[in-house]
């Protein structure tokens, strides 16, 4: 592959991690090639309504110190024992920059009392103190979104960036001694290969696995399956969080915990508040407490859902200090949600309205260092698709568009440090894999041919919010039955990646023989001491290489990679 002054850098995904990683590189003077699957703002980012965590608040005497410290305990706390504590101080650390970064980006964050007043800083589970900045009510996704989207944009306009939009990551290409070299691609419905000097992921989560999931079509794992097929480690697969309370109707839309900290209530069909008896924080407690409670609750009462009340609340902390009536004060704070329920035909302001859990957000994906740097040389991950340690079993609300933030920007910084200093042989860096991964069992052709709605439904009863041995085992021997689709379409290619994530995410949940965080296990419900540790995983490379362009691949490119030129 030709060198240039300017090394290529495929960034494979537009939500806040993919956007941040690429214009951070562009400004480093790396050729940045960026791929959105579908629309630019087709992401998770753009759903995210809670906000974003920042070490901007913290205690009320304003000492930094102290507010670092407070931040990082409360994330350690909800990750149960298994993040990486200096990836966590690392993303607290750089909090501040990463918020400074988005407002120079066009962030306009909301203000107590109009321009150059202070942010809001809401509150939100296992939280200690405010420290939520968000941006348009319950709309902070969104505006990131917008911003970024701008600024990519302009940033394409002047040539500083290429993006390349409904274009699908197929597969990994990898070189024999130099890692990954590049990617197949699907253009619309047409293949390419794009070659690269290195390849960050950043396509977020799989929440496609399941049914229900607040997570938008596109998240399908892509990311991460390709990144199995080239031989990466991944780690902490078991842990998938469902977020309490989606609303129990078609679309499954987020009812943000944010609602809950500011004073919203949960209560069972007979009008009882029950989480008060479950743990000290009540609905403030972390979600994997609240979610199993909820799924419990629902059905000790015949599977009818639990109710949400919002009835009352007038203010912060569901207090009636600000004058305004519970229909203006909930419109007010939350535009989205409340345009959402009476969509719906719902009015939260006089009756409760029925949630459920839903798949929202995987802990777990591809091992990855505090840089972004994976297992295999040339290939980076970061944001929801990444597994930096820092959100354990269990990820601390509205630290997500936080990471995506604070590692992207790092990430742009190991590649242009990387890259330029890549003589030819490349040496690699990557994350401690401790003790070795664990092999992964290698994807089989089984009999039955995949249908998704089929699949989903398995994962929900045998994966879901709350699981034991045997119906893992059953639900591992089910999906290995599975006969993936071989077609090259974004439809098939999909499928087949939720198929191999759905295998890796049940291998993991199996082999943790304990109860921990958002992974719950009814045959082992307390956590094992032993057990508090992050397990990493790999299977063999299958990914196509350019020694051997026509074979080694999992699809039917036949000789595609000698015939498609390179971008």
């Amino acid at each position: 592959m030709s060198r240039t002054p300017f090394p290529r850098v495929l960034v494979v995904g537009s939500g806040i991690a993919g956007l941040t990683t690429a214009l951070a590189a562009a400004d480093r003077g790396l050729d940045v090639v960026l791929l959105s699957k579908d629309r630019l703002d087709e992401t998770n980012t753009d759903r995210a309504q809670g906000g974003i965590a920042a070490m901007t608040a913290g205690l009320p005497d304003g000492q930094p110190r102290d507010a670092e410290e407070l931040h990082v305990r409360d994330t350690l706390g909800a990750g149960a024992g298994t993040c990486d504590d200096d990836a966590v101080r690392v993303l607290v650390r750089d909090s501040a920059a990463a918020i400074t970064a988005l407002v120079e980006h066009g962030v306009a964050f909301d203000r107590a009392d109009g321009p150059g007043s202070p942010w809001v800083e809401g509150l939100e589970g296992a939280h200690s103190v405010p420290r939520i900045l968000h941006a348009g009510g319950d709309a902070t996704g969104r505006e990131i979104q917008r911003a970024l989207v701008a600024a990519a944009l302009a940033a394409e306009t002047t040539g500083r960036l290429r993006i390349l939009r409904h274009t699908m990551l197929v597969d990994l290409v990898t070189s024999p001694g130099r890692g990954a070299v590049g990617a197949l691609v699907l253009d619309g419905d047409r293949p390419r290969r794009l070659a690269a000097d290195a390849v960050v992921l950043a396509t977020g989560g799989a929440g496609q696995l399941y049914p229900h999931t607040t997570n938008p079509a596109v998240a399908t794992g892509d990311g991460i399956a390709a990144a199995l097929r080239a031989g990466a480690a991944v780690t902490d697969l078991e842990f998938v969080q469902f977020h309490p309370t989606a609303l129990a109707a078609p679309g499954c839309f987020l009812v943000s915990e944010a609602v809950r900290g500011e004073g919203a209530v949960l209560r069972d069909g007979t009008g009882r508040r029950y989480l008060t008896d479950v743990h000290p924080l009540a609905e403030l407690a972390p979600r994997d407490v609240v979610a199993r409670e909820n799924v419990r609750r629902s059905l000790a009462q015949g599977g009818r859902p639990v109710l949400l009340d919002c009835t009352g609340m007038t203010g912060p902390g569901g207090t009636a200090s600000s004058g305004r009536s519970t229909a203006e004060h909930l419109a007010r704070r939350f535009p989205t949600i409340d345009a959402a329920l009476r969509a719906h035909g719902m009015d939260w302001a006089r009756e409760p309205v029925p949630v459920t859990p839903a798949a929202h957000y995987l802990m777990g994906g591809i091992a990855t260092d505090d840089r972004g740097r994976t297992s295999v040389p040339g290939l980076y991950a970061v944001g929801e698709c990444a597994a930096t340690g820092v959100h354990g079993a269990n990820r601390l609300a509205s630290n997500s568009l936080l990471e995506g933030a604070v590692f992207g920007a790092r990430t742009a910084e190991a590649l242009a440090a990387d890259l330029r200093a890549d003589d030819g042989a490349r040496p690699h860096r990557g994350p401690a894999v401790d003790g070795g991964a664990l092999p992964l069992p290698e994807g089989t052709e089984g009999d039955v041919p995949f249908d998704r709605q089929a699949f989903q439904a398995a994962m929900w009863a045998g994966a879901g919010v709350l699981r034991d041995g045997p119906g893992l085992e059953a639900l591992a021997a089910r999906l290995a039955g599975l006969r993936p689709p071989a077609a090259l379409s974004r439809r098939a290619l999909e499928d087949r990646n939720l198929l191999a994530v759905g295998r890796a995410v049940v291998t993991a949940a199996l082999h943790r023989a304990e109860s921990r965080g958002a992974h719950f296990r009814e045959d082992f419900p307390a956590p094992d001491p032993a057990r508090a540790r992050r397990i990493f995983w790999r299977r063999e490379p299958t990914a196509p290489t350019t020694e051997h362009q026509d074979t080694a691949s999992t699809y039917a490119y036949g000789d595609i990679l000698e015939r498609i030129p390179a971008c």
